[in-house]
């Protein structure tokens, strides 16, 4: 069996979706980018036209709102207990945004867009937030669910950016994670160097661990390190998050940089050096507390060591999927295929 063939198709059919902004002609490809994406997840016309208003709105301000230096929209797809979603993510390193409370004003525009506004984003979306820190940029979030949200709220909200290096289709980089009555289970996956070779690697670590995901994080990484022999190899980190017990199980092979964040304080989750598939001396478990205000960070090499929230001013409190947004535009490296994974309890993000 090939490391092509072992992938689910709806791994391949998902692919976050990032489209550079940066002049006039960039907004009208951009919704019709998101307007296939939709058609690809089965949203209606309705929905699929509240998707396309609100990355028009999105993508204009990054055009005019910039200074000139435009932005990044990253579309992701999700998928949660039999519900479809999008994640919209505006990320910019513009001038920043002065009076967000302005901004908000249903139907205001200063962009020259539609009318829509930021105000009708926030109404258009299921989950809407906003970050910005004056000569830093702004960052924005608007969630938009084909039908309708989970019908059970999980336990834990989760965050994620996963692209390819600027000029790469295939993503060597890879991320998944599998809930469970009692914890969640997470894996991020980095394919040695990029491209296709890379991207097989990291694929076949995910769809064992689709296969595995009730096992322990130390399995998962000892089945994954024997299952990846033939290819080039990934570093490697599952984490299992479990809130009832306030513990986080973790194992890594490889450089995944996994951190848990409470306060003012941060603790760094011990991976162990190799590459799964080429080499593993040693795979071994450890469990940290999770504390009630706990935050999880996963990243692949592709962000600069020790990529924290902690710089940025009110960040922390953001939903998690704007807090990676913010992580990949800040400290994502321009040679690498970049993942970072944000996990928090549910309900813990300020309303903007």
């Amino acid at each position: 069996m090939t490391a092509s063939m072992a992938i689910p198709a709806r791994l391949r059919a998902t692919r976050p979706l990032h489209l550079k902004v940066e002049d006039g002609s960039h907004v009208g490809e951009a919704r019709r980018r998101a307007a296939s994406l939709c058609r690809d997840l089965g949203f209606d016309d309705t929905r699929a036209g509240q998707v396309a208003l609100v990355v028009t709105e999105l993508a204009t301000n990054l055009v005019k709102h910039t200074a000139g230096a435009g932005g990044d929209l990253v579309l992701r797809p999700i998928d949660e207990a039999e519900a479809t979603g999008i994640d919209i993510l505006s990320l910019d390193r513009g001038p920043g945004i002065a009076h967000i409370g302005e901004s908000l004003r249903d139907g205001r525009s200063t962009a020259g867009s539609a009318g829509t506004g930021l105000g009708a984003v926030r109404r258009l979306s299921s989950v809407f937030d906003i970050w910005s820190s004056p000569g830093r940029g702004a960052a924005v979030l608007s969630r938009i669910w084909r039908n309708s949200p989970p019908g059970v709220p999980p336990s834990l909200d989760v965050g994620a950016v996963c692209l390819p290096v600027s000029g790469e289709q295939a993503c060597g980089d890879a991320w998944a994670m599998k809930r469970g009555r009692d914890a969640t289970t997470f894996l991020v996956a980095d394919g040695l160097g990029h491209g296709p070779d890379a991207a097989a690697a990291a694929d076949l670590a995910i769809a064992i661990f689709e296969r595995q995901a009730s096992r322990s994080p130390a399995d998962l990484v000892s089945l994954i390190h024997a299952g990846l022999r033939g290819t080039r190899g990934a570093a490697v980190a599952v984490a299992e998050v479990a809130p009832g017990t306030h513990l986080v199980r973790f194992a890594g092979v490889g450089n995944i940089t996994g951190q848990i964040l409470s306060g003012a304080t941060s603790r760094c989750l011990v991976s162990h050096n190799g590459t799964a598939g080429v080499e593993a001396r040693k795979v071994e478990q450890n469990d940290y507390p999770w504390p009630e205000d706990g935050m999880l960070v996963l990243h692949s090499d592709g962000l600069a060591t020790n990529s924290l929230p902690e710089d940025s001013p009110g960040l922390v409190r953001k939903d998690p999927a704007l807090i990676a947004g913010v992580l990949y535009r800040d400290h994502q490296r321009p040679r690498d295929d970049s993942t970072v994974v944000v996990v928090r309890a549910t309900g813990r993000a300020e309303a903007p």
